[in-house]
């Protein structure tokens, strides 16, 4: 019988502090796994009002009755990356469940880079949102991929964005990087297909997370949602954590090197 149970499972979130992360982090120990919270500082839940804390998320995960630890690391650094991989290894034995969600339309120096066209855009924040959104994903396959390998099982689910699906007037680095994800995980899936590790990618919609929120006007149209259907209208967290929840559970075990994007219009 084929169900979400994740019992005896080991699942590392990146960026699981906040926003979607945590929701991916809940949901997966709610389907039996233990689960691993990570975030770049441990007060970054406490950015949009989200959580106190990451060490206040890993004690909702033992509240649910599984194991948990709260790690920091700044995934835009390679070797920060390697020791942290090393460290989550160490500590729980094994990961079989690898969700690369970290990520974000962020500037070197500012919430969101200014301008964020393509011809505009700050060299610098280029860099930032490349390192954030992609080079982080490669980094982090490329460890816990070699760990999987070694085990010959295990779950890899890189998080990419609808953004990256359609044709995109701002944020076109950030979206060029999450397309690029989608490529990535189709290639990587091959490689690992010999080593029954599967490795899969979703595309969230705009979805209603704290940093969503906070870095919208009423002027984008997103809080008005009357007279939109279901599958027109921002998504909620719980919407995206289910496609996930799918990914990491035995329903996907012949499933590798896709890419499951997920649109509002």
């Amino acid at each position: 019988m084929l169900d979400n149970d994740l019992k005896g499972k080991i699942a590392l979130v990146t960026g699981s502090s906040r926003g979607l992360g945590r929701q991916y982090a809940l949901d997966l120990a709610r389907a039996g796994a233990d689960v691993i919270i990570h975030d770049v500082s441990a007060n970054a839940a406490a950015q949009f009002g989200e959580a106190p804390s990451g060490e206040a998320v890993a004690d909702e995960i033992r509240s649910l009755g599984r194991r948990s630890a709260f790690l920091t690391a700044d995934l835009t650094c390679p070797d920060q990356i390697q020791t942290f991989t090393e460290q989550a290894i160490n500590q729980f034995g094994q990961i079989d469940i690898l969700v690369n969600n970290a990520g974000g339309d962020i500037g070197a120096k500012t919430p969101r880079p200014d301008p964020n066209n393509a011809i505009d855009i700050k060299v610098e924040d280029i860099q930032a949102v490349l390192n954030l959104n992609l080079l982080n994903v490669m980094c982090m396959c490329k460890y816990m991929g070699a760990h999987m390998r070694s085990r010959r099982t295990g779950k890899i689910i890189n998080v990419g964005s609808a953004a990256g699906h359609v044709p995109a007037a701002a944020g076109i680095i950030y979206a060029s990087a999450k397309a690029a994800i989608s490529h990535y995980t189709l290639c990587l899936g091959a490689e690992l297909r010999p080593y029954d590790v599967n490795v899969n990618c979703i595309a969230p919609a705009a979805t209603y997370t704290g940093r969503f929120k906070a870095t919208r006007t009423e002027s984008d149209n997103v809080f008005n949602q009357e007279g939109l259907s279901r599958l027109q209208k921002v998504a909620n967290p719980e919407d995206m954590s289910k496609i996930v929840l799918f990914l990491a559970s035995s329903q996907a075990d012949y499933l590798t090197g896709e890419t499951i994007v997920c649109r509002e219009k």
